[in-house]
């Protein structure tokens, strides 16, 4: 296979990620009263029993796919943790959408960081881009009118544009790692769980999921945290990293589309003003990646 159609076959693969995380915000909020970082803990445990699972079928060439270096399993695994972690915690303190609007910041924030770190040359359409972003996230954060922001929901939006930061830096810096096999995630979600599983015995209190409950939990842990994540390594080591960074716009666009078709949230006229300069600034960087 030539590097051409390798590179394409790596994109297509973060594509189908994205579009696995669409999912993940109505996932979350279906949780209901669940402590987050039980959701964090149980949701990335079900992922790296699957994953293991895998490795065991595949006998010792699964095993031997598990294999990192230090320095790689440390990276996913506290990206994985503190990118989760915040993310759960926003939509729990915050509106679902502006929460959820707000954390993906990170598609744009990995064409920037692919400029400073992953020895791209970001152009000043990319930048525009950039900060059309932002005034997304003041138009998100303040509906529009002044800056009267509802003390109760700080937590909640500083947790999501703290979970774009760490996951747009992990995007790029995750491409330091190519000779390392996707399949090594199962890992790091084996990490994550069980930071997720300490954190939750010393913050929260259990609450038994029902069986409605345990449904998501499984599903977030064989989709969303689960495949996802695979497919993403994939995507982001070997993968076009701006392009996919301007296509995970596709991500809060139908994430969005989830949550209020469910009910979950409600319509806005500014979330679609906010969707539409996020769209505005993904297609800037998409062309000025073309034209480089």
């Amino acid at each position: 296979m030539s590097n051409a159609a390798s590179q394409r076959r790596a994109t297509l693969a973060g594509l189908v990620a994205i579009l696995l995380w669409a999912s993940l915000a109505l996932l979350t909020t279906a949780t209901g009263n669940l402590p987050p970082f039980q959701v964090l803990a149980v949701g990335f445990g079900i992922a790296a029993v699957l994953g293991l699972l895998r490795a065991g079928l595949r006998g010792s060439a699964g095993w031997r796919e598990l294999r990192q270096p230090l320095s790689a399993f440390a990276l996913s695994t506290l990206a994985l943790f503190g990118y989760h972690a915040l993310y759960f915690i926003a939509l729990k303190r915050a509106p679902a959408v502006e929460a959820n609007l707000l954390n993906y910041l990170w598609p744009l924030l990995i064409v920037v960081f692919a400029g400073l770190f992953g020895g791209v040359s970001v152009r000043r359409a990319q930048w525009l881009g950039t900060g059309l972003g932002l005034v997304a996230a003041v138009l998100l954060v303040t509906r529009g009118r002044s800056l009267q922001i509802e003390p109760s929901h700080v937590p909640g939006y500083v947790a999501a544009l703290g979970a774009a930061l760490i996951w747009s830096l992990y995007s790029v810096l995750n491409r330091r790692h190519a000779e390392v096999p996707s399949a090594a995630i199962t890992l790091a979600c084996a990490g994550v769980a069980v930071l997720g599983a300490v954190a939750h015995l010393v913050g929260e209190e259990t609450v038994i999921p029902t069986t409605g409950q345990w449904t998501v939990l499984v599903l977030m842990g064989i989709g969303p945290v689960g495949a996802a994540f695979w497919l993403w390594d994939h995507g982001t080591k070997r993968g076009d990293i701006a392009l996919l960074g301007s296509l995970s716009y596709l991500a809060p666009l139908l994430s969005t589309l989830l949550l209020v078709a469910s009910g979950r949230a409600q319509a806005h006229w500014i979330q679609a003003v906010a969707i539409a300069l996020l769209m505005i600034g993904a297609w800037l960087s998409v062309r000025a990646s073309r034209a480089r």
